[in-house]
């Protein structure tokens, strides 16, 4: 069965951050063209408009393309109040994340330097998972070569076409923290913990109504356990 393990709030307490996101971490935006890594009906849905989290010392940890824009059914009301994660069906295609160098992702998991896309899931939340992530919202990271679709999936194949990832059972994860109010321009903050956050605004269409969804991707950040 899939596991998603974070930190337990009692050991969170007793952390030093190793790193402050807000000041040792960049974002750079710039024109570049979605990887030719991605199959040709996944890069048509992504922006030109490459976001990079940057080390101190300028070297690239990341670089993101986000889709154009994000379908949901949500209803107006939903819309009004402000939409969630809740709101966007999951297996969701939301962009595409390149790592120039190995990257750990939230579980401690290795997963390879290359191109992968990113999809929401939902965590359960069953006595399995009760208390394994501070959130239950996750992007699951798959081989851009083994995406062959835009569209939803069920879940169960997400989580087997994430596994490639780590070339294990579990999947890859990219926790994702709260963002109920985004700025406009990307920006990397630091949570508890030593973690860091990449938060952005992207569009979204909920039955031809416009709006939009603040996403905090963790880029650096694990479970302690």
């Amino acid at each position: 069965m899939l596991r998603y393990f974070a930190a337990s709030c009692l050991a969170a307490l007793f952390i030093v951050p190793l790193l402050r996101a807000d000041d040792d971490l960049k974002v750079k935006s710039e024109k570049a063209a979605p990887p030719t890594e991605l199959r040709d009906s996944i890069r048509a849905l992504l922006v030109e408009d490459a976001v990079q989290v940057q080390g101190a010392g300028g070297e690239t940890m990341a670089t993101f393309w986000f889709r154009k824009t994000l379908p949901s059914k949500a209803a107006p009301e939903q819309v009004k109040g402000g939409l969630t994660y809740r709101e966007i069906q999951p297996t969701t295609l939301i962009g595409a994340v390149r790592f120039p160098q190995a990257w750990s992702d939230f579980r401690k998991q290795k997963i390879p330097a290359g191109v992968y896309t990113l999809r929401l899931a939902i965590q359960p939340e069953n006595g399995d998972h009760q208390g394994t992530a501070p959130f239950n919202e996750f992007c699951l990271l798959s081989p851009a070569a083994k995406d062959s679709s835009p569209d939803t999936m069920e879940p169960k194949e997400l989580h087997e076409l994430s596994a490639n990832s780590v070339g294990s059972s579990h999947p890859g994860v990219m926790l994702l923290y709260p963002n109920s109010k985004p700025e406009d321009e990307p920006k990397v903050v630091g949570k508890s913990g030593g973690t860091s956050v990449l938060n952005v605004k992207r569009p979204v269409e909920a039955n031809g109504v416009k709006t939009f969804l603040g996403f905090g991707f963790t880029v650096v950040g694990q479970t302690k356990e």
